[in-house]
Parts: structure tokens; C-alpha cells; sequence
């Protein structure tokens, strides 16, 4: 086959995204001309990933169920035909040879589409609790990939292939070829794409005590862009140093450089401190459907490569023993990292796509 084409259809958030991108590269190097089209909803976040990557997307009228009140509620039921009748619109114009979700309430519309169309279609968790769409979805689509053998028992009888979760390449790139260029121990901070603000004042806090230990170790944070200016601003008036930035672009060199990782406790983010045996600090977002960050990061501090710690019980001290003492014993953090890379799985695209072309063979 010299020429494929595929839809993806998900979003909401970058880390939704991020796995579907890891695909898409995994199919381009595989066949000589490829067609991917990203399904998303209206998000600018969505576009702008997209078009940072060059691919070729579709916005779709759509909004999640979950959470909502029962008139708004009622609301996204409404809109659910007109939601379906666009994604089928879409199918039909690209011909797809496989459809792919990777969670999301984007999915749902264009993934039961696919399969009324009669187009293969497959589902991707990337959480160890599945999400409310892809727990629908399942029994409908060929196949559910997952990344924790965890979120097995909530998929019934569906046929379910144990993948991992993808991870963009040019990462490992980095990780290969960027030598560290500073002996001092490196903090890289991140609240995910949006921020946490919870996260960024008690780091600045743990700097502070830090700093009365006479410890200093480099820092790369990324704010998020609603909390950039106030972190900014109190780095700058105590006297704090670090690389200090709404969104970090060079994620590749920021995870090389790191020696570990202060996160909220997204799928894709874990997935990308495994496969780069990263040692982590990890403060699952406590709101997240179904606790979904806090089952996720347990299973990585179980393995042995990170640290939970739950935010209502976080203070800036606290944060600076835990930092304090990694800091100071290296073969502590060397014992996580080789936990985290235990836990990683560097072949999570190549195995998704090679069951996405079993289903269209």
C-alpha cells in the first residue's frame, strides 16, 4: 500500500493530542503518501498544536456530557445528530482506510460515524481509568488499544490489545544527542499545557527554603499562560533564578536537561517521564474525572519512579524536603529513573499502528 489514509479524532486538551500525533509520524514513516486528518473540536489550543505540526484538521460542533447540569446537559444531547451528521460528512469526503479515537468527546460523534459507515475503527485509552467516551465507545468500535493493563476490567468484552501510550519521537531524539551541558542538578516544572497554579506557588515556596539550606538547582517552569506574569514576578523580586515561561516549545530539550520532573500527572505527561526514565515529583490534579491523574501517578510511585504527593496536603516545605533530599542522594533519582524507563514503553505508536492495519487488512 504506497498510499494510506486515516482519520484521528479527539482533543480537549494537548495531551489528548499529543498520542495522536505520535501515530500520525508512526503511519508517514510507514507508507510512501499519507492523508491524516485530526478530527477536534473548536479549542484554539487544538489548532494552533496542529498547525505546529502541519497537519490537516476538521472542527466538528461538540461539547462533553460529563459535569454538566441537566439543562445543559440536554444541550449537548441536542447537538449530538448535528455532531454525527459533520463527522460522517468528513468520512465520506476523506475515505478513510481506518479511524482512529484517542479520547476525548470529539471522538464519539466521528467513531460511531466511522462504524456506521462500515469504516475500521479503533479506540485509545491512555488513562489506567477509562474516560466516560471511550467507556461508550467500546462497545462499539473493532478494537480498544489501552496503556494500563489497569483499565482492562472497565471494557467489558470488548477486543482489547495492551499498546502503551505514544510518545513523539523527537523526544528520544533529544534524549540521545543532547548531552546534559551543566553538572548542576536541574528542576523542570510542569502544570501541563494550561498551568497549575497550585504547583507554581508552592515551588516558589520550596525554592525559598531551599535557598536557607543553601541549595540552588537550576529550574526550567512552565506557568501556563493565566499564571505566567504573577510567577514571573515573584521569581524576579526574591531573587530567584530559573528559566521561567508560560509554554515551554523545546519540550525535547527541556526533558533532556532535567534531571526531575515536578508534574500534574496527565497520561501523556507520565508516559513521556517513562519512556525517557525520567525520576519524578508527581501532584495529581485533585478535580480530574474519576481521579483519574492520582490511579495514574500510583501506579508509576508503585513501580518505584516517582513520588505522589496530593495537593491539599502540599506546602512549599514539604516540596522542599522531598526536592532537598533527591538532591542530595543521586542514587536515590538513579534508582527512578531506572523504575520509570522499566515502566515505559518507547514502541507504543508502532504497536497501535500495526493493529490499526491489521484491522484494515
Amino acid at each position: 500500500m504506497s498510499a494510506f489514509r486515516a482519520i484521528i479524532a479527539g482533543g480537549g486538551t494537548g495531551g489528548h493530542l499529543f498520542p495522536g500525533i505520535a501515530v500520525a509520524r508512526e503511519m508517514e514513516k510507514r507508507f510512501d503518501r499519507t492523508r491524516i486528518i485530526f478530527i477536534v473540536g473548536h479549542r484554539k489550543m487544538e489548532m494552533n498544536i496542529l498547525d505546529r505540526y502541519g497537519y490537516e484538521k476538521q472542527s466538528i460542533d461538540v461539547e462533553g456530557l460529563k459535569g454538566r447540569g441537566l439543562l445543559r446537559g440536554a444541550g449537548v444531547m441536542v447537538r449530538l445528530p448535528k455532531g454525527l451528521y459533520q463527522s460522517a460528512r468528513v468520512i465520506k469526503r476523506v475515505s478513510p482506510e481506518v479511524i482512529l479515537g484517542v479520547g476525548g468527546y470529539t471522538a464519539g460523534p466521528v467513531c460511531l460515524a466511522g462504524r456506521l459507515l462500515g469504516v475500521p475503527t479503533a479506540i485509545h485509552e491512555q488513562n489506567s481509568y477509562p474516560g466516560l467516551t471511550n467507556r461508550v465507545l467500546a462497545r462499539v468500535v473493532n478494537k480498544v488499544l489501552i496503556s494500563y493493563n489497569e483499565s482492562r476490567e472497565y471494557f467489558g468484552a470488548a477486543s482489547i490489545v495492551l499498546t502503551g501510550n505514544p510518545v513523539r519521537e523527537e523526544l528520544f531524539v533529544a534524549r540521545e544527542n543532547e548531552a546534559k551541558v551543566s553538572s548542576r542538578f536541574t528542576i523542570l516544572v510542569l502544570g501541563g499545557s494550561q498551568g497549575a497554579q497550585a504547583i507554581n506557588t508552592a515551588f516558589v515556596d520550596a525554592l525559598l527554603h531551599l535557598r536557607k539550606q543553601g541549595l540552588s538547582p537550576g529550574v526550567i517552569h512552565q506557568t501556563g499562560n493565566l499564571d505566567y506574569e504573577r510567577v514571573e514576578q515573584q521569581y524576579r523580586e526574591r531573587g530567584l533564578e530559573g528559566e521561567v515561561m508560560p509554554f515551554i516549545e523545546d519540550m525535547a530539550g527541556a526533558y533532556a536537561r532535567a534531571d526531575l520532573v515536578v508534574s500534574r500527572a496527565g497520561a501523556t505527561t507520565l508516559a513521556e517521564i517513562a519512556a525517557l526514565g525520567k525520576a519524578s515529583i508527581l501532584i495529581p490534579y485533585p478535580y480530574a474525572a474519576n481521579q483519574h491523574q492520582d490511579t495514574n501517578a500510583r501506579v508509576l510511585e508503585q513501580a518505584g519512579g516517582a513520588i505522589v504527593m496530593k495537593e491539599r496536603d502540599m506546602r512549599g516545605e514539604d516540596l522542599a524536603h522531598e526536592l532537598g533530599e533527591l538532591m542530595g542522594h543521586p542514587e536515590r533519582v538513579a534508582d527512578m529513573e531506572r523504575a520509570a524507563l522499566a515502566r515505559g514503553r518507547r514502541d507504543a505508536a508502532r504497536q497501535i499502528v500495526d493493529q490499526l492495519l491489521e484491522m484494515v487488512s
